[in-house]
């Protein structure tokens, strides 16, 4: 019984888990789209991800397509195939469902509502400033890898989903 839970759970993984592989998909196909063609590191300046994730060469003024861009970019590929994979297993409605749900979630409308209670206005609040304050910073300073920025943003965003799930586990 056991073996049969634990194939079930990589068979159809949450609704949760798979939204997240899929977020997370784009913004790595994202962030290899601008290396690409402006490099992610800072103008005319290339992230070598295999450097920058081992504490290697980060970065390169070489803008030559490098085995890093299509390694990052399939990486990206494959947790959005999983991230959409897993919301078609794991909803009746489809994956198709489950991505335009995203954007029309709860999550949405306690931004402007505090109807489902104030800790989710906040938690979503919160979640979206993380995302907008790494947005706005790396646009206008065209750096998307910053560790100094991730480390803000994902304060703010860890708390807003901490709170969402310690509303859901006191219902």
């Amino acid at each position: 019984m056991v073996q049969t839970d634990w194939k079930e759970a990589l068979t159809r993984p949450s609704c949760t888990a798979s939204t997240a592989a899929l977020l997370i998909g784009v913004w790595v196909i994202g962030l290899t789209i601008i290396n690409i063609v402006q490099g992610a590191y800072s103008p005319d300046h290339k992230v070598l991800w295999f450097g920058f994730l081992t504490g290697g060469v980060s970065n390169s003024t070489d803008m030559a397509f490098v085995i890093d861009d299509a390694f990052f970019g399939i990486i990206g590929a494959a947790l959005i195939a999983i991230g959409y994979k897993g919301l078609e297993n794991s909803r009746e409605d489809g994956a198709a469902a489950g991505i335009f749900g995203i954007f029309q979630g709860a999550f949405i409308a306690d931004l402007f509502s505090s109807e489902n209670g104030f800790t989710n206005t906040i938690a979503s609040w919160l979640v979206t400033l993380g995302i907008g304050f790494y947005l706005y910073w790396s646009v206008l300073n065209t750096t998307w890898v910053d560790p100094g920025v991730y480390s803000v943003m994902i304060v703010f965003v860890t708390f807003g989903f901490g709170l969402r799930v310690m509303t859901k586990a006191e219902n």
